[in-house]
C-alpha cells in the first residue's frame, strides 16, 4: 500500500512470511486484519531495574516479568540517546536527532519548538494514513510552541516564559500535529519542570494558578527533582502516573466500542521512573527499596494494568506491544538505590544517564504478540528505539520513503524468529548528552566514543560520581574503544593498542554524518 504523500520502500514481507511459517507461527496479518499497537515507553528506567533483566534486583516487577515471559526480551538494545527528548524524536521518526537543529537539546517549560518538521514523517502519522486510529497519553518532550497574548512564540525553559503564556491560545507542534488523534499528558517532565499542567488535544483546560509549595511535598533523596515551577488547581504530582493510565485504559475502552473494525497506536508514556520518585498512596512502602523501589513497582502496575485491560477487551492476542525505556537511570537514584537499598539500576553496565558508556543507553526492550512472537525468548541482536519505526512499517506492510527513518531497520524477522548469518546492523550510533560533540559507534563486540569522558556527566568533580571514577587507560587518545566481549565494563580504553579499530570506527561514524543515515537505502517492490 502507498501512502499519499510519500513514496515508499519496501520491506521484504515475503521473506517475514516464509520465515513466520518455518518457524510454526502465523504470517503477519495484513489488511483489515492489521494488528493493533502499544508502546509503553517508560522514563530513566534502567537495564538493572528489572527483574528479568537482572536477578539481583530489588523490586518487585511481575507484570514485567510476565510481559517478557510472554515474549521477546531484547537483551542488546539502545535508546539513540542518553536523554529523552533527543531518545522521542528518534524513536517517533527513526532518525538519530543529532542529525536535525536543537537535536541535543533537552526541553523545560515552555521550551521549544518541536525537533520534529512539518515534512518529518512520523511514526504515528504513518499508521494514520493507512487507517489507524492514534493516541499518546503521557510525556510528550519533544517540544512544542506556546504563544503569549501578542501572538509571539515562546522558546524559552523558565519560570518568566511560563508566566507568559496565553492559555486560550492553542498549542503548536504538540502531538495532534505530529499524527496523533488524540493527546493528553504534559509538554515536558511531568513532576520536574517549570509547568505543572495537563494539554488535552493542543489547549490546557486548567491553566497553572500558583507556584509550587515544594514544602507539601514528601521529603526524601528522590524528592529533590522538580522546580519551583507554575501549578494547575487539578495537577497532583504524586498522582500522574494513575491520570496517564486511566486515559490510555479509557481511550482503549472507547476504540473498541466505537470502532471496534479500526487498528489502533497507543503511545503511553510514563513519567516513572524520572525523579522525583513519588509514587501514588497505594505504591508507597510497597516495596523493601524505598521511594523510588515504590515508583518502580507503580510502574509495573500500570503495565499489568493495561495488558489486562486488552485481555478484557478481547484485543491481546491481535496487539503487538512494546516496552522499553529512553535512557538509563539517574544519578542520584543510581548513587542512593545503590547505597540505601542494595539495588543497581544499571547493573552489570557502567555509566548512568548522559552517559555514552553503556549503562547510560543500554536499556528494557520487550516485544509482545501471541501467534507471531515465540514466548520465553531471548534476542541477543543489537538494536536501537530507532528501529521501531521500520519495524512497525513492515508489521502494518507499508514502505517507507528514502527520506524518512534513516537510521531504522525492521527488527520483525528477528521477531519472528528467522536464523541470520549476520547481524541486523552493521553499526549503531549512540548520542550522548550535547548533541553531535558527544557521539559513539557500535560495530559489532567494539564500540568507539568520539570523545573523552563519558559524554554526560563530570566523573571527577560530581559528589554522588566520584567513588565511580575510572582512569583512561588511553589518555593521549582522541576517543575511547572498548570491546565489550572481552570487557563489557569498559574498563580498558583499547584506542591505543588497536588504532587501526579506533580510525575504521571513526571514519565509519564520520561517513555517516556525512551521509545523513546509518541504514542503506531499501530495495523497492514492483508491486504488492
Amino acid at each position: 500500500m502507498m501512502i499519499a504523500r510519500h513514496s515508499r520502500i519496501c520491506g521484504l514481507f515475503f521473506i517475514v512470511a516464509a520465515v513466520a511459517c518455518s518457524a510454526g507461527l502465523a504470517a503477519p496479518p495484513t489488511g483489515q486484519d492489521r494488528p493493533n499497537v502499544v508502546v509503553i515507553l517508560a522514563d530513566d528506567l534502567g537495564y538493572g531495574d528489572l527483574q528479568c533483566y537482572n536477578p539481583q534486583s530489588r523490586i518487585p516487577t511481575p507484570n514485567l516479568n510476565r510481559l517478557a515471559a510472554q515474549g521477546m526480551r531484547f537483551s542488546d538494545a539502545h535508546s539513540p540517546c542518553t536523554v529523552c527528548t533527543p531518545t522521542r524524536y528518534s524513536l517517533m521518526t527513526g532518525q538519530m536527532a543529532f542529525r536535525v537543529p536543537n537535536g541535543g537539546r533537552v526541553f523545560s517549560g515552555a521550551g521549544g519548538p518541536s525537533l520534529i518538521t512539518a515534512d518529518r514523517l512520523t511514526l504515528p502519522e504513518m499508521l494514520q494514513q493507512v487507517g489507524y486510529a492514534t493516541a499518546c497519553f503521557g510525556k510528550w518532550h519533544i517540544g512544542l510552541t506556546f504563544y503569549d497574548e501578542d501572538g509571539s512564540p515562546i522558546h524559552k525553559g523558565d519560570l518568566d516564559s511560563v508566566r507568559r503564556i496565553d492559555y486560550t491560545r492553542a498549542i503548536d507542534g504538540g502531538p495532534l500535529d505530529c499524527g496523533f488523534d488524540q493527546f493528553f499528558g504534559t509538554a515536558c517532565c511531568p513532576t520536574t519542570d517549570w509547568l505543572y499542567a495537563y494539554i488535552d488535544g493542543n489547549r490546557i483546560p486548567q491553566p497553572p494558578t500558583k507556584q509550587l509549595d515544594k514544602s507539601t511535598l514528601p521529603q526524601h533523596p528522590y524528592s529533590n527533582d522538580n522546580r519551583r515551577g507554575m501549578v494547575a488547581p487539578d495537577f497532583d504530582l504524586e498522582n500522574v502516573d494513575m491520570v496517564f493510565l486511566e486515559k490510555s485504559q479509557q481511550f482503549l475502552k472507547d476504540h473498541v466500542a466505537k470502532s471496534p473494525d479500526q487498528p489502533f497506536f497507543l503511545l503511553h508514556s510514563t513519567q516513572a521512573a524520572h525523579l522525583p520518585s513519588f509514587p501514588g498512596e497505594s505504591f508507597k512502602g510497597k516495596t523493601d527499596s524505598g521511594p523510588h523501589g515504590d515508583f518502580i513497582f507503580e510502574l509495573d502496575h500500570v503495565v499489568g494494568e493495561l495488558m489486562k485491560t486488552l485481555e478484557s477487551l478481547n484485543i491481546a492476542d491481535n496487539t503487538l506491544v512494546i516496552f522499553t525505556s529512553d535512557n538509563g537511570p539517574e544519578v542520584p537514584t543510581i548513587f542512593h538505590m545503590r547505597h540505601d537499598h542494595g539495588h543497581d539500576g544499571a547493573r552489570p553496565w557502567r555509566g548512568v544517564k548522559r552517559d555514552n558508556w553503556e549503562g547510560g543507553h543500554r536499556v528494557p526492550f520487550i516485544a509482545r504478540w501471541p501467534g507471531q512472537i515465540q514466548a520465553n525468548t531471548v534476542s541477543e541482536e543489537v538494536t536501537s528505539l530507532t528501529d521501531v519505526m521500520a519495524t512497525v512499517a513492515e508489521v502494518v506492510d507499508v514502505d517507507l520513503p528514502d527520506d524518512a527513518a534513516e537510521d531504522s531497520l525492521s527488527l520483525l524477522p528477528t521477531m519472528l524468529g528467522a536464523d541470520r548469518d549476520q547481524p541486523l546492523h552493521d553499526y549503531i550510533l549512540q548520542q550522548g548528552f550535547g548533541g553531535r560533540k558527544y557521539l559513539a559507534i557500535r560495530r559489532g563486540p567494539w564500540k568507539y566514543l568520539a570523545h573523552k569522558g563519558s559524554g554526560g556527566n563530570n566523573y571527577e568533580t560530581h559528589a554522588m560520581l566520584k567513588e565511580y571514577f575510572l582512569p583512561d587507560t588511553a589518555p593521549d587518545a582522541p576517543g575511547q574503544l572498548y570491546n565489550l566481549d572481552t570487557d563489557p565494563g569498559e574498563t580498558q580504553n583499547l584506542a591505543d593498542k588497536h588504532p587501526k579499530i579506533a580510525a575504521e570506527m571513526n571514519a565509519l561514524l564520520q561517513k555517516s554524518i556525512a551521509d545523513g543515515r546509518s541504514v542503506p537505502k531499501p530495495l523497492k517492490r514492483a508491486s504488492k
